[in-house]
């Protein structure tokens, strides 16, 4: 479905999550299929919930590579949901070219307040544009957040989105993450590594 409407509509689409059987493992997975509707990038989430009230840390393998794809003329990163509040994992993205970074989510309602922090965090610490694209509604007993939003590089807002389902637009500018990254020295002026 998602390599179809990529092709049809010309655009990169970036798209999760689902459970992918690879080899004996099962993986919480995403991807990503460009403009043609061929796919180009599959992500394996690496760090997996191991909470009472998730059986994804023992039904599921972790990942255990960092994903980086083609988005235009720039490099855009991809994570999913509790990927989020590993901070190193955004890093090494952004060490291997991101300047765009996707979390696709299931971040739960009562969780909304980390959610936003921890978007708005990656795009700072990481003078990356972000977008964060979160389950709307509730399944299973659980109410998701529904938060999706995006920030500039600089962590300012380029839109959120409420609680329901919906579309949100934003523009992202390759070329401002860039400047930012040249004028603001943050990435360059690290030490440990």
């Amino acid at each position: 479905f998602l390599s179809a409407l990529a092709g049809e509509t010309g655009t990169t689409i970036v798209g999760g999550t689902f459970v992918e059987r690879h080899g004996d493992h099962l993986h919480n997975s995403a991807l990503v299929h460009g403009p043609d509707g061929e796919r180009i990038a599959l992500y394996r989430k690496i760090h997996l919930f191991s909470d009472a009230d998730s059986p994804e840390g023992e039904l599921l393998a972790p990942g255990e590579d960092v994903t980086v794809f083609p988005l235009g003329d720039a490099t855009a990163g991809i994570a999913i949901c509790y990927d989020l509040r590993f901070p190193e994992l955004f890093r090494r993205l952004v060490d291997a070219g991101a300047e765009v970074l996707f979390v696709v989510s299931a971040w739960p309602e009562v969780r909304v307040d980390a959610w936003r922090t921890l978007i708005r965090a990656r795009a700072i610490e990481n003078q990356a544009a972000i977008v964060g694209c979160d389950a709307a509604g509730e399944q299973g007993g659980r109410r998701y957040a529904g938060v999706s939003l995006a920030f500039d590089a600089r962590g300012a807002p380029l839109g959120e989105l409420g609680p329901e389902p919906g579309v949100l637009r934003a523009v992202v500018d390759p070329g401002d993450v860039r400047a930012f990254r040249a004028s603001f020295p943050a990435l360059r002026d690290r030490r440990l590594r």
